[in-house]
Formats: C-alpha cells, sequence, structure tokens
C-alpha cells in the first residue's frame, strides 16, 4: 500500500504534456506554450503573447497507481483596471477520464492591465501546492488539466507512486483554431470549454489553438498548423476579423485562402473544417472595432459595444453577416478540387434561438452552458463521422 509520504518527483517533460506545441524550460519551471518557439518569435503583440502561454487544452497524462498527486505551480493572475475581478483559474485532474478533484490558487505573479492608459504592471508572486488526494489505488490514467485561462508555470511533479508515461493509445489527433470563444473564455473550467467538452463526446485527442483575440489570419499559425501532426483539422475564423476591424473584404478572402493553402501543405488530404462565426447581435451587421462599455464597467459590468458603422460595409467593411457568405463561397470553390475541404455554419452551433434561450453575458463571449451547448452540437456535427482509431 502506498502512503501520502511515499513521495516520488517525477520530472516535468514534454513527454508528459499533451496538447502544447512546445515546452520552454525556465529558471522558475516548466512553461507550456501553444505555439513553436519560431512562430513566438513572429508575435506582433501582447495579446497574442499572453493567450498562447495559457494553457487551453493542455494537460499533463500520466499512468500511476498513486492514490495523492501534488502539482507545484505559478499562476498567472490578471487584473484590468475598472473591470470586475476575473474568477481564478481551475485545475481539474481526471482519472480514466473521469472527473475525480479540482484544486486552484489564489495568487501568483499578477499582471495588471489598464485598458484605457494602455499600461501593464507586473508582480511576481509564490509558488502554490495543489493536492488531489483519495485517488483510487489502482494502475489507471491520470490528466490534469491546466487553467484555460491563465498562464501556469509547472514547477515540480510529486506522487506517492511511480509515474509512467500513459500509453499512445488510437484516439484521433484534432488541431484546432479559433477566438477566445475557443480559447474558452467565460467557461468556469478547462474541460467545460467547447473545444474540451467536444473532444470528450467526440473521443479525440484535442490540440487547441484557440487564442483570445487574436484568430487573425496569421501566417505563422498557419505554419504551426501544417507543422503539427493531426488527423482532423478544423479553422473557426471570423469574430476577431470584425471586432478588431483588421482587414476589408477585397483582404479577407486571399487571407483565408492563404491559411488554407499554408495548412494544405503539411496535410494535403486531412479532413478540414472550415467554420464561421457563432450568432453574436452585435456585430451580424454592424462593423467593428468593438469597445468596452465604460458605462457598465463603471457599474461593476463587463459588455462590449460595436463602434462601426453598417453602411460602411458597402466599402467593404465586414460584419459577421459578410464573414458567413464568403467562408460558405471560398469552400464552395476550394471543395470541387478538395474533397476533404469542408464548411459547417456556426449558426448551427450557436444561433438566433439559442441567444435568446443562453444569451451572451457580455454580448461577445458565451458562458459555461453555452459552451456546453456548442460542443456537444460540434461533436455531433463535426467529430462524429470521424470517431474511430487514428490512421
Amino acid at each position: 500500500m502506498h502512503t501520502e509520504d511515499d513521495w516520488t518527483t517525477t520530472p516535468i517533460t514534454a513527454e508528459l504534456l499533451r496538447g502544447a506545441l512546445d515546452v520552454e524550460h525556465t529558471e522558475r519551471g516548466v512553461l507550456p506554450h501553444r505555439l513553436p518557439a519560431r512562430a513566438r518569435e513572429q508575435i506582433p503583440d501582447d495579446q497574442l503573447a499572453m493567450a498562447q502561454s495559457q494553457p487551453s487544452g493542455v494537460r499533463l497524462a500520466l499512468r500511476t497507481r498513486a492514490t495523492a498527486v501534488e502539482l507545484d505551480v505559478v499562476a498567472g493572475k490578471r487584473v484590468y483596471v475598472g473591470a470586475p475581478p476575473r474568477p481564478d483559474g481551475v485545475y481539474e485532474l481526471l482519472v480514466d477520464g473521469r472527473l475525480a478533484g479540482r484544486a486552484g490558487t489564489t495568487d501568483g505573479d499578477t499582471l495588471t492591465i489598464d485598458p484605457v492608459s494602455g499600461t501593464t504592471q507586473t508582480r511576481t508572486g509564490p509558488v502554490r501546492t495543489l493536492r488531489f488526494t483519495g485517488l483510487p489505488g489502482d494502475e489507471k490514467d491520470v490528466e490534469i488539466w491546466l487553467p484555460h485561462d491563465e498562464t501556469t508555470l509547472l514547477v515540480a511533479l510529486r506522487t506517492n507512486a511511480p509515474v509512467h508515461l500513459p500509453p499512445a493509445g488510437d484516439r484521433k489527433v484534432w488541431l484546432h483554431h479559433g477566438s477566445s470563444i475557443s480559447h474558452g473564455s467565460n467557461a468556469r473550467t478547462p474541460t467545460g470549454t467547447w473545444p474540451a467538452r467536444a473532444a470528450a463526446l467526440g473521443k479525440v485527442e484535442l490540440i487547441n489553438l484557440g487564442f483570445g483575440g487574436s484568430a487573425l489570419l496569421d501566417p505563422f499559425t498557419a505554419r504551426a498548423m501544417r507543422d503539427t501532426e493531426a488527423d482532423l483539422i478544423s479553422v473557426k475564423v471570423g469574430i476577431n476579423i470584425v471586432n478588431t476591424d483588421a482587414m476589408r473584404l477585397r483582404a479577407f478572402g486571399p487571407a483565408i485562402h492563404g491559411f488554407l493553402d499554408t495548412i494544405r501543405e503539411g496535410h494535403p488530404t486531412t479532413p478540414l473544417l472550415v467554420v464561421s462565426p457563432i450568432h453574436c447581435p452585435i456585430h451580424e451587421n454592424t462593423p467593428g472595432p468593438s469597445a468596452a462599455d465604460f458605462g457598465a464597467m463603471s457599474e461593476g459590468r463587463l459588455r462590449f459595444v460595436a463602434t462601426g458603422d453598417p453602411a460602411q460595409t458597402a466599402a467593404g467593411k465586414l460584419t459577421l453577416t459578410v464573414i458567413r457568405d464568403e467562408l460558405a463561397r471560398i469552400v464552395r470553390q476550394r471543395a470541387a478540387a478538395d474533397p476533404n475541404l469542408h464548411y459547417l455554419d456556426g449558426l448551427e452551433l450557436y444561433g438566433e434561438a439559442d441567444h435568446a434561450e443562453l444569451p451572451l453575458p457580455d454580448d461577445l463571449h458565451p458562458d459555461s452552458a453555452t459552451h456546453l451547448r456548442i460542443g456537444e452540437r460540434f461533436a455531433r456535427l463535426a467529430l462524429g463521422a470521424f470517431a474511430g482509431p487514428a490512421g
């Protein structure tokens, strides 16, 4: 019998991590990244640099008889001046795919962001120990899902029984790219984001390249996807193009073609799904950019508003309606020569009727219940046909 005093320390290596494209070893701990080093060198802003370091979909995976697990971490906290406090990140431990424990920490490294002045301040925080106990004593697969929205330094892993790498398994790998909605914004837990829920239902291994505010058709993201092994690939794009007012219709179409062309260089026949935006009333027919509603913030609420002029769509400014039409057109055109390219209308995942029942709390991001609904629909509409072992 193993006791909680018989601790074994296991080095945290890339082999123990799933869902990360790179692992950085720092003086303070191991930092998972969701973009490789070469891509990170080309990141143009702090938003994407932060988003890709937040380990949405990243988990430690091990096989062990341990009944207790300890994980030392430094959590990355964010404070937005004038906005309501952000909830603390959640670490979830799964045993053979079933939730067996949750933990978290209330402090860590803190980044304070002033959205009005654009200034930031950082403060170094402590190492904290997360403890999971009462696990069954037989040989089992254990996963620890890291917080989807907090950068996490992994400092040490201890168990009261030896740790081994889990068997490779025969699940297909699903590689997904999207915006903050795919990243998991407003979901409460890492397994409660819609991609994590869909992956669990579809019985696939998830690599989630959903980046808050940063699904902008960046070529380095396309190259990262090109170079990542996958059995299924999906690209969900549109909302960030609109709410950053990043481009006009003239540039959008060729950018989509270029992004898909790059993915196809590494995955010429892999099933590739293009997904258009879910329903978002503020941008259905109103271009961006979007902005925080400072009146609501003064009342302790976070919500967003569209600041564009609908009349400017005639000059090529983009709305979600325009983007859905263009994505459907491009996929139809390309599918004539690419039978493994498919299109999914985002309104099938969350449409106007869904919004009436489950409105977006901040007018931009879904809540936890909506994440689960989107995940269940995506599993049924997109992943069901691909169930089974990897090729």
